[in-house]
Formats: C-alpha cells, structure tokens, sequence
C-alpha cells in the first residue's frame, strides 16, 4: 500500500524550511496556510513577508526540497504564494492604515532623489503591493511632474466631521504634494515654520487609507522638514540616494548621521547610488563611471549598511519624469530590472528590520 502523506507529515518538512532573511523555519513564523492534502496532491499557501520578495522561487524550491526528502517523492505538489506586508505599527493613533513610513533622504540637492523615490514607488506597486508618496519638499516639489499630474488638484470631502484631502490617484500610486495645491509656476515663500506645518497637515489632513508602504520624498539637506517628520510620525526606515562622486557622498553621510543620532534612531534601510555608471545603448557590455566608482559601497560599509541598488544613467530615466511616465513603467526597459531589484531589496530589508529591530519611536523635543 503507496504511503499517503498527512497533515503533521508535511508541518513537520516545511519545518526544515528556513525563510533566508528572518532565520527562522516558515511554521514557526505562521508563513504557511491553507494545507490540503488529497492522496498523492498536496496544496498549501506560503505567506510571504512582500509582494516585493526577491526569494520566491528559492522558498518554493527549498519547500519541495524538504517534502521529498521528508515524505518522498510521486507527489503533485501545488504551492501559492501570496503575501502580507509586516508592520511594526500597528494600532498606531496616525495613519493607522499605514503598514511602513519610508523617508527617502539625500544630503545633497540634484542626485535624482525624487527619480528613484517615483520609480520605487512604482516597482512596489508592480509587485502588488499598496503604495502611496508623500512629496515633503515644499520649497521644490518634484512629483506632480514625474506622474503627469501637475494640472490635478485633490478633493476635498468630510469624515468623521473633518474635512478631509483625498490624495490624488495616478498610475495607482496615492500621492499628495504642494505641488496640486499651489499654482505651478509660483515660488512657495514661507518660513520653516509653515513649512513644518503644512508638512503635518499632509499627515493629519489626507485620507490615506490603508497602505503597505508610504514614501517620504525629502528635500534636500538636514533642516526643519525632516525633524518635523520624525517629530509628527515614528519612521519605519531611512533610505540614503547618493550618487558615486566624492562630494555628494559627504553630504549623504551627514544626512545618514542625522537618522543615527540617538535621539532621531531610525534605522537606515541602505544606500541606493544613483547615476552609478552610463552604457552606451550601442555598446550594451561597456560601464563608464563618469562620476567615480564604488562610492556607494564604500558609504555602505562604513556604516554597516546595505547597498539596495546602483541606478545607471539612462536617457529613459530622464524622458520618463519629465514625460510624467517613470521608467519602472515599462517591463520590457532593462534598465526598468534595476529599481525592481532594489525595490525589492528595500522590501526586503523592510521585512528584516520589522522582524528584528524595536518600533521607532516619534522624537520629543521640549
């Protein structure tokens, strides 16, 4: 008589299954759902920790690894994946929909900070997860014009007896910015103050449901937006754009330095380098570093952080925000692979910070 696999049988191999970032098997973690076994087919759900996973198929194979070697081989085996972004905030009193708060921050101005902040956002939500952009740089907001929307304005409706600013919806990323709510071509000319304030009001004031991942597009610098934004909200994780030469990364540096500061501590996500290297789409095999080399990396291990991506310098990349289409648009763009890559390393180390490192906490200044 063939051996029929039970219920306790499979539990006990995909015990012998560890998730790589987490360190820990998949039954201990409660990834595994769903378990039906009828004779020789066997059915479960593995529940991963992002849409975003970079190891869905190294999961799924050390699982049908640990059932043949545990129970045998002959058997259908029908795995689905499916996912549920962790959070360390839950039940918090603002955003509560809100799963992950990701600034993205930059030392210095002009290192494409708002690129990579648009094109995460899309690869994130090509993934299948919920994403929305908070554009925090009142002085310059960026994003309505790398989404195509500089002409849309929010609306405006009551909830709870509040009136409430619904944020604008393109290419399914919800976005608010200063942008749709001031005339395109004129200067905003406040003191830090009403910058900070309209900053929380982008906090207080938006309706943003409910969300996996909300990113922080910030200005430049270290100034009043950003104190503001760990004062008003505790941050998931701090995400660092630089780009390879020298002096932009000593300004990234010092903006990586503010996150650290004990009374700030929001942990660091990684580095991400832009403009790490051009090729010319005539010599497909050759990199030019034209603004130096390794500068990402070295930033990276001198302060024990990951590299979640180097971004090369494309013409798309540039013809994209400034045709309001970001390049993570386009599957069939090679360059597109780069930001899904380090979209799914910043989910990555999003799902290992949430797992390891304590909440955040808001920042109180007296």
């Amino acid at each position: 008589m063939n051996f029929v696999a039970s219920k306790d049988d499979l539990i006990k191999a995909l015990s012998r299954v560890e998730e790589p970032d987490l360190k820990q098997d998949l039954i201990s973690l409660n990834m595994v759902k769903d378990i039906a076994i009828d004779g020789k087919k066997i059915e479960f759900t593995v529940v991963l920790t992002t849409p975003a996973c970079p190891l869905k198929e190294v999961i799924k194979n050390r699982c049908i690894e640990a059932i043949e070697a545990e129970i045998g081989t002959g058997y259908e085996i029908d795995i689905k994946m499916s996912a549920e972004v962790t959070s360390i905030r839950n039940n918090a009193p603002q955003l509560p929909g809100v799963k992950n708060i990701v600034a993205i921050s930059s030392g210095k101005g002009g290192v494409g900070k708002s690129t990579v902040t648009a094109n995460l956002a899309l690869a994130l939500k090509k993934a299948g997860a919920k994403v929305g952009i908070l554009d925090a740089d009142i002085f310059g907001p960026s994003i309505p014009i790398m989404f195509g929307a500089e002409d849309v304005q929010p609306l405006i409706s009551p909830k709870d007896g509040k009136n409430m600013i619904h944020p604008v919806n393109q290419f399914g990323i919800k976005m608010i910015s200063i942008g749709f709510l001031t005339p395109a071509d004129n200067a905003v000319v406040w003191r830090g103050p009403m910058a900070s304030q309209a900053l929380r009001q982008f906090f207080g004031d938006v309706d943003w449901g409910e969300l996996d991942y909300l990113l922080i597009d910030l200005p430049p610098g270290t100034s009043d937006i950003h104190l503001s934004l760990v004062q008003t909200v505790p941050v998931t994780g701090a995400v660092i754009v630089t780009t390879p030469q020298k002096v932009a990364l000593a300004d990234a540096s010092k903006g990586l330095s503010m996150f650290k500061q004990p009374q700030i501590n929001v942990p660091i996500l990684g580095i991400v380098e832009n403009m790490s290297y051009f090729t010319p789409e005539e010599l497909p095999d050759n990199k030019y570093y034209l603004f130096g080399k390794d500068g990402g990396k070295e930033l990276a291990k001198k302060y024990d952080v990951p590299v979640l991506g180097e971004i090369p310098i494309v013409q798309g990349i540039r013809e994209g925000g400034d045709m309001g289409r970001p390049l993570a648009m386009d599957d069939e763009n090679p360059t597109a692979q780069a930001f899904r890559e380090t979209a799914e390393k910043l989910a990555q180390q999003l799902a290992i910070r949430n797992a390891q490192k304590p909440n955040t906490e808001r920042v109180q200044v007296s």
